[in-house]
């Protein structure tokens, strides 16, 4: 379980080409993480474990939608409204395609499959919230490479991938609404990177960038 502060939630779909920021962060993340265990009897020697790979990832955690922005508790204040975000996530769920899970501050910038999606409209004493589970499991990209007939059986070879296809520019000019999450997420980026490439311009909060500031980017 890893308990949360000071940091942003962003689901991202199709390489970054929308982008979805928690209104709300969640209080915690748990993320679940095993290992493919098989025993083995051997002869004369006993039962021993094989340690197999490890499998992939689960992360879920709990929060909701505000109908209104609270500075109390948002983390910004062009919210989305609650039902567009319950669409949103309803409709990359159907498409069947993985997005990618950023939590800043954290080693999480992973591409996920949503596996459950959970949500209680108007709650009692919060008409207008909605609040919701969401359950992801880390995803791994596949392309297959070839293929081996011996007989009547086919061999499959596969190598994992985490391919990024969007071209990114030398340069970027930040325009209303960035912020350096947002714009290394549409590119494939990490933050500090190109908060490190730009601290001259950008200055010692980079939480702080205005539109008109160009960036470098590669």
């Amino acid at each position: 379980m890893i308990f949360l502060s000071n940091i942003q939630f962003w689901l991202s779909y199709n390489n970054g080409a929308e982008i979805l920021q928690l209104p709300v962060n969640p209080p915690s993340v748990s993320v679940s993480s095993s290992h493919g265990y098989e025993e083995v009897n051997v002869l004369q020697l006993g039962e021993y474990t094989v340690i197999g790979d490890a499998n992939l990832r689960d992360f879920s955690f709990s929060s909701f939608f505000p109908r209104d922005y609270n500075p109390s508790y948002c983390e910004y204040e062009a919210i989305p409204a609650p039902w567009s975000a319950v669409e949103t996530l309803e409709r990359w769920m159907k498409s069947r395609r993985p997005i990618r899970l950023t939590i800043t501050g954290t080693p999480i910038n992973v591409a996920v499959t949503i596996r459950s999606f959970n949500y209680e409209p108007e709650r009692a004493g919060n008409p207008g919230d909605i609040y919701f589970d969401l359950t992801l499991k880390e995803y791994v990209f596949v392309d297959v490479n070839k293929v081996e007939i011996t007989g009547n059986k086919a061999k499959v070879s596969t190598q994992a991938t985490r391919p990024n296809t969007r071209e990114v520019p030398s340069t970027y000019t930040v325009k209303p609404g960035d912020n350096l999450t947002k714009i290394a997420l549409r590119y494939g980026k990490k933050w500090p990177e190109i908060y490190a490439k730009n601290k001259s311009v950008i200055g010692p909060d980079p939480n702080r960038i205005y539109p008109g500031q160009k960036l470098v980017l590669a």
